[in-house]
């Protein structure tokens, strides 16, 4: 609305500075701003129109640019879009050549408004038409691969599902079987009257081990086959399970088992999320296993924070004592497994040698829920899109302007195909433009000089010279410079052919031409005038 009102305005104030006025210059700024709303919704109406008012409506001509620019990016089908344009090129020199039909210089009007019309419309529509096509296709391109990467993320996790159900049934086949076979023979061995009452206890923490771990073996299996982890509070004996809340229930399975430890907890309790929550139990339960394995009978301290912006966990145990007879076994990927569970959830895990001797594991969790990551990571992501999306399908986007994902792309790959097409067509707009100013400017030159001459040498004629020697001395006077000079002034001689060229001098007002008529009869200058015509 706001560039319509400037249109109207210029329009208005051009026809002003023309020397129109009253409803004319209304009429024209009103025209002007009503074409100019409605090109986004007939664009080739409008630019027909304005093509064809363009020649008698000089206000019309800064309309024609941005009627030329609209009309390149909405006309749809290149067919449509060229007709378009020749109907407007059509219009415009029609118009032309019957507001200023003259016996001359009719070529070079045609030459010159077909010039004008290639830079002012044709030139501008391209641009625009070229400009509109590339951002269609870059779009298209994202949402093709938006659907490729969401085609390919369905694929993955299908290969991942049933590679897990691969890997729980192995799992359920061979230590499902081991774990059975350890229940059943502590089970015996723990009624056996031979055994004292310690050792009885120490089965007892076998056996107790043995159908945890079942349990566990059994979710872990349907998490795999799943991929949904079941909600578990508690176990068979009782205690809650896999949690903060099951911590307690490490801590006195370990005493149990003759290991000292300690257990702390400050700060006000608060929930965590399932799998932070879960990350929680699991570094205690690591934590408390690599102590058994490399620190037997150090004391071991277990300290739970709730501090405000996130939750901490920490194990330390003291120097490693006497070490325990045969082996221990240790697979290496207990600590690697933490800290890619603490990652997923959003927090981190810490393990080293603590002040004074032993060893030290903290992890630090975060109370709210984090989302997963992304499966297609940001490197090979279709040019570093992100993971929101105006689209109605969801398909990631880049959230930068077109020109900067198009800069971005050329520096990244080298490739200034789409860049230097573009330049291209800037530069032959250019070129265009330049090579008709300095025809303009050649031809100005060469009108001027067949249509203008000095005061003195029109004083220098003198009437009753023949004809051939008065056009032999003057121009030629056919040039575009001289229409609408003919006609005006005062009255010629009857009978006679005269010839209008124009004064090197200016006149006494900027709307006054000073001009002087050589009028010939039987082959001799009869008279010869000098005065001010208006333009």
């Amino acid at each position: 609305m706001v560039l319509a009102l400037v249109l109207g305005l210029m329009a208005a104030g051009t026809e002003e500075l023309l020397g129109s006025e009253g409803l004319r210059l209304v009429g024209v700024g009103v025209a002007a701003a009503v074409l100019s709303l409605l090109r986004r919704r007939m664009p080739a109406t409008v630019l027909a129109v304005t093509g064809a008012l363009t020649p008698v409506l000089s206000g019309f001509a800064l309309l024609l640019i941005l009627v030329g620019w609209s009309a390149g990016r909405r006309i749809v089908g290149a067919g449509r879009a060229l007709a378009a344009f020749t109907v407007a090129y059509a219009l415009l020199v029609g118009v032309m050549l019957v507001d200023g039909w003259s016996q001359q210089s009719q070529m070079t009007q045609v030459l010159l408004t077909t010039l004008y019309f290639l830079a002012t419309t044709v030139v501008p529509g391209l641009a625009s038409r070229y400009w509109t096509q590339r951002r269609t296709l870059l779009h298209a391109l994202q949402e093709r691969n938006g659907q490729l990467l969401r085609e390919r993320a369905m694929v993955a996790g299908q290969a991942r599902l049933r590679e897990r159900q691969r890997i729980a049934q192995d799992m359920h086949d061979s230590l499902g079987h081991q774990l059975a076979l350890i229940s059943v023979h502590t089970g015996a061995l723990e009624v056996d009257p031979e055994l004292t009452t310690r050792q009885r206890e120490a089965v007892g923490v076998l056996r107790d081990a043995s159908v945890t771990a079942m349990h566990e073996l059994r979710e872990v299996v349907g998490i795999l086959r799943d991929g949904v982890e079941a909600p578990v509070p508690v176990d068979e004996s009782g205690r809650a399970a896999r949690g903060t809340a099951g911590i307690g229930g490490l801590v006195e399975a370990a005493r149990t088992a003759g290991n000292t430890v300690e257990l702390r907890c400050t700060g006000e309790a608060r929930p965590l999320a399932a799998a932070a929550d879960h990350a929680a139990y699991r570094i205690v339960q690591e934590a408390l296993t690599n102590a058994y394995k490399h620190a037997p009978g150090s004391a071991i301290g277990v300290e739970l924070r709730y501090e405000p912006d996130s939750f901490v966990v920490e194990i330390v145990n003291g120097a490693m004592g006497a070490p325990m007879p045969g082996e221990v076994v240790s697979g290496g990927q207990g600590l690697t497994g933490l800290r890619e569970r603490a990652r997923l959830v959003g927090g981190m895990v810490h393990a080293g040698p603590a002040d004074g001797g032993g060893f030290r594991v903290a992890g630090v969790l975060p109370y709210g829920a984090v989302e997963a990551a992304p499966f297609v990571s940001e490197e090979d992501d279709f040019r570093q899109q992100l993971p929101k999306s105006p689209f109605r399908n969801g398909g990631p986007v880049m959230d930068w302007t077109v020109s900067e994902r198009e800069l971005a792309r050329d520096a990244r790959t080298g490739s200034g195909g789409g860049v230097a097409m573009g330049c291209g067509i800037a530069l032959a707009a250019v070129l265009v433009l330049v090579v008709a100013g300095v025809f303009g400017l050649v031809f100005l030159v060469g009108a001027l000089n067949k249509g203008m001459i000095e005061p003195d040498e029109y004083e220098s004629v003198r009437v009753g010279m023949t004809e051939d020697e008065v056009r032999d001395r003057l121009p030629s006077g056919d040039t575009i410079t001289t229409l609408g000079l003919h006609g005006k002034g005062p009255a010629k001689p009857e009978g006679s052919d005269c010839l209008v060229l124009m004064s090197t001098d200016v006149g006494d007002s900027v709307d006054t031409e000073p001009v002087f008529r050589f009028c010939f009869r039987d082959g001799k200058l009869i008279e010869k005038q000098s005065y001010e015509v208006s333009r």
